[in-house]
Order: structure tokens, then C-alpha cells, then sequence
């Protein structure tokens, strides 16, 4: 019986390394067939499944294209995407409506994934992080498959994709990272039981279950490191998330810091044209559970409380929250916003608008006054960056890039504000209201503070980080 186990193990990895061989000879082999028609080209390809989503992950991609397009003219650009249901002219056309950047579309094809649904996070209510990352290399093989580029370059998050590019294709692999898939921050959070969006109550409350999680989580931490240690450049977008990749994958010598691109040239001279009797605070992100839109549910209802002799004044006020949805399951959490907002009775004092034109949203910015932003450890944070440049005072989560590298709180240089629950930050914001003459100086301070997020200095860095993967193609 022994034996026999042995020999079925034996022939297992037998196959599963003759697999391995074949596969790669037959990539490597399209990879030379594409080179054919041109010896000096150099193919690169873009893992972002979600190119046409209106998000700041999707501003990187399009700026890094464009740096790409105008510094290499010998290389030729891939996108991989899942949004297969969209041809390539209208993914074009939203990045020109939603960012203002045009790229040339003959130096940019995409290569349609099937199977996105892998890494949907609903087909995963448990091992969610294990399940998406497993189904990322599900993914990634497709990708690899229908085209094996000499660059990959990963603008998502998708760190397990890396291997399969790198060994079976010979890549060059370099990766942009938002936000690590898994950090010290939450391992603490299961530790100390708290709930949260990623720690139901359940599990928070049960100590096996969350010595399981701890377990899982630190088990997940070292396949992390192991993959992410794949890449030959490793570009960040933030101090915050710089530490945390430093601690996990511990590549110093890879790791460069490279904040994400902001429109704040064209921002910075835009005028505030709102001459109604409403002071409207504007919030701008995606309808993602880590964006905590709730929280500035309460902090407005809050504000209310705080309001209760002031009538008048309550009735000027109007949040307006700006969000696209990529998917079914953003629409859902859209639906239970505006049911929370009714649940508040704040229907007469909040808006959503969702999936709005770039020119729809820079009327929006002359407009308001105060800029709103309730996600715990926010990588970075472009729409508070840009909400900054357009002039509005923001109060901002007192975490992640917003207190790392964003918001200045110290008297003489202050040019936000920064607040952790709904009760500080309805404090903050009638604050700001009631000396609304005196934020004169706040703002000029803000608007000063964003030129180092520029489009500009995101090109330079981003071209210097990835230098050295088209150095020997």
C-alpha cells in the first residue's frame, strides 16, 4: 500500500514537472514568433482586469501607458482585461471622459480575459484572499496563454500572477502596488478581535475561529512574500504602504515609492462658482466596503445633533457622494446606502450620483465646499489629493497615506483635517461652517501641498522604476 503511494505521488510530480516543461517550451516558442515581424519591438503586458472602471487604480493605468507609449517607441502595448462586454474604442473613450488622458490607441490592444470571475470576491464568503488568489492564476494563465509578453507588469494586486509569468514565460516583472492584499494592520485586528468589514462578528467573538484566522492569515502572509518577491521592480504608491510591503516581502532594494497621479495642474485654477444658499460637503470614491460610506452617513446624522437649534443652517447643508460601480455587487451596496440614508431620514440632505463624466464632476468641485473621506488605512488617497487641488477643505480618516503623507494638522502648516468617528468627524466639518470666513489659509496651504502628486512627477518616477526591466529584453 505504501508502495503504491509512492508510486502515485512519484508519477504526480512526474507530470506535473513534464507539464511545467512543455508549457513553457511552447511559450517561450510563441514568444519568439511574435518577434518575428520586428526584431527590435518589445512586448509588454498590463494585468489590469478592471481597466474600465473610473477608480484611482485606473488613472495609474492610464498614465503609465501614456509614459510608456511616449518614452519607449519600440514597445507594444497589452492591456489584460476581464471587460470583455466593452470593445476597446469605448475603454479608450472613458479614460479621455472620466481621467482627461488619451493615449494612442494604435500602440494599445487588449487581450479579453473569460474567466474574471475567478477572482470575483463573492464566490469566495470564506478563504476569500486565498480563493481570489488562487483564482488570479487562473487568470493570469489565460492571459499568459493568449499573449507572453517580455514585460508584466501587474497595476492591480494580483502578486500571484508573478511566478506564472516569470518562470514559464521569462519575464520581466514589475508590479504597482495600492495596497498590500494582506497587513500587520489586519492580523492585529484579528488578534484583538475587533469587527470589521474583512472580521465578521462571529469569527470576532469565537477564539478558535479567530486563532484559525490567525493562522490562515499569517500562512498567507509567507505564500505573499514568496510570490511577491517574484517581481524585479516593485513600485508603491504610498509611506503607508511602503512599510507594510517592506515588512512583508522585505525587498528594500526593489521597492520604490511612487505616488499615484492626481490632476491637481488644471484643479488647482479651478474657481469656486457656488453662489447658492447650500454648503455642500463632497465625497468621491468607489462604492467599495472599505470606502466606509456609512460612516459619513452618521457623521452627517451627527452633525444634525449638533445642529438641533440651528434649523436654518441644517437645511443649507447637502452631502454629495460620487462613486462608480464596477459591478453587481457595488450596485447593491449603493442600494443599501440610499436605504441607510432614508433609514437617517437624510434624504432631504444627501445625494449619490454615481459613474459621473470628468466634466460633471469638476462642476461638482466648483460647487462644494468641504471634501470628505472615511476609509480606515486608505493607501493613499488621489480623491482627497484632488479634492485638495480644487479648493475644498477636507477632513480625512487619521490613518494610512491621508496622516502619512497627504494631511498637515500642525498649527502654521495646516491644510486639512483629520478625524477617526462620525462624532469628530461632524465636529470637523461644523468647524469649518462656522468659521468658514477663516479656512482661507487652510485651503491656499492645500492647494500648495499637491503639486508632488502631479501627472508630471508620476511619469518621472514611474519611468525611472521601470527602467530596468527594459534594460537587456
Amino acid at each position: 500500500m505504501i508502495m503504491l503511494l509512492l508510486w502515485l505521488l512519484l508519477s504526480l510530480v512526474l507530470v506535473s514537472v513534464l507539464s511545467f516543461i512543455s508549457l513553457r517550451q511552447w511559450l517561450l516558442s510563441r514568444k519568439k514568433k511574435m518577434h518575428t515581424s520586428s526584431e527590435n519591438s518589445i512586448n509588454v503586458g498590463i494585468f489590469h482586469p478592471y481597466c474600465n472602471a473610473g477608480g484611482g487604480g485606473e488613472r495609474v493605468l492610464w498614465c503609465a501607458v501614456k509614459a510608456l507609449q511616449e518614452k519607449y517607441q519600440n514597445a507594444k502595448l497589452v492591456i489584460y482585461t476581464g471587460d470583455i462586454d466593452v470593445s476597446p474604442n469605448s475603454i479608450l473613450q472613458k479614460a479621455k471622459n472620466v481621467f482627461n488622458i488619451a493615449v494612442d490607441s494604435d500602440n494599445v490592444k487588449f487581450v479579453f480575459l473569460k474567466q474574471r470571475h475567478w477572482i470575483e470576491a463573492k464566490n469566495y464568503p470564506h478563504f476569500t484572499l486565498l480563493g481570489q488568489s488562487i483564482g488570479s492564476m487562473v487568470l493570469g494563465l489565460e492571459a499568459l496563454c493568449k499573449f507572453p509578453p517580455d514585460i508584466f507588469i501587474d497595476t492591480m494586486g494580483y502578486a500571484f500572477t508573478f511566478p506564472l509569468f516569470r518562470y514559464l514565460a521569462q519575464s520581466k516583472v514589475g508590479c504597482y502596488v495600492h495596497y498590500p492584499v494582506i497587513s500587520t494592520d489586519m492580523l492585529k485586528r484579528v488578534q484583538q478581535r475587533q469587527m470589521s468589514h474583512n472580521n465578521k462578528k462571529y469569527v470576532a467573538r469565537n477564539p478558535f475561529l479567530t486563532w484559525t484566522k490567525l493562522a490562515y492569515y499569517r500562512l498567507f502572509s509567507k505564500m505573499y512574500k514568496w510570490v511577491g518577491c517574484c517581481a524585479e521592480t516593485i513600485m508603491v504608491n504610498s509611506s503607508w504602504t511602503e512599510n507594510h510591503i517592506l515588512q512583508l516581502w522585505d525587498v528594500p532594494f526593489k521597492t520604490h515609492r511612487v505616488y499615484p497621479p492626481c490632476e491637481v495642474s488644471h484643479l488647482k485654477n479651478l474657481q469656486h462658482t457656488g453662489k447658492g444658499e447650500d454648503f455642500v460637503i463632497l465625497s468621491v470614491g468607489q462604492f467599495r466596503p472599505e470606502k466606509d460610506h456609512p460612516l459619513q452617513l452618521q457623521a452627517i446624522y451627527e452633525l444634525r445633533t449638533l445642529l438641533v437649534q440651528d434649523e436654518a443652517l441644517w437645511n443649507k447643508i447637502k452631502l454629495v457622494i460620487v462613486g462608480s460601480c464596477r459591478n453587481e455587487e457595488d450596485y447593491d451596496r449603493l442600494k443599501n446606502m440610499q436605504d441607510l440614508t432614508k433609514h437617517l431620514s437624510l434624504e432631504s440632505n444627501v445625494q449619490f450620483k454615481v459613474n459621473v463624466a470628468y466634466d460633471d464632476l469638476l462642476k461638482l468641485y466648483q460647487t462644494a465646499h468641504i471634501g470628505i473621506h472615511t476609509m480606515w488605512n486608505e493607501h493613499f488617497g488621489i480623491g482627497i489629493v484632488e479634492s485638495m487641488a480644487a479648493g475644498l477643505i477636507m477632513v480625512a480618516h487619521r490613518s494610512g497615506g491621508p496622516l502619512l503623507d497627504i494631511v498637515e494638522t500642525s498649527e502654521g502648516s495646516q491644510n486639512g483635517f483629520l478625524a477617526t468617528d462620525a462624532v469628530e468627524y461632524a465636529e470637523n466639518i461644523l468647524n469649518i461652517i462656522v468659521n468658514n470666513e477663516e479656512m482661507a489659509g487652510i485651503q491656499s496651504a492645500a492647494r500648495s501641498s499637491v503639486e508632488r502628486f502631479s501627472e508630471q512627477e508620476f511619469e518621472k518616477n514611474f519611468l525611472r522604476a521601470v527602467s530596468t526591466l527594459f534594460t537587456k529584453v
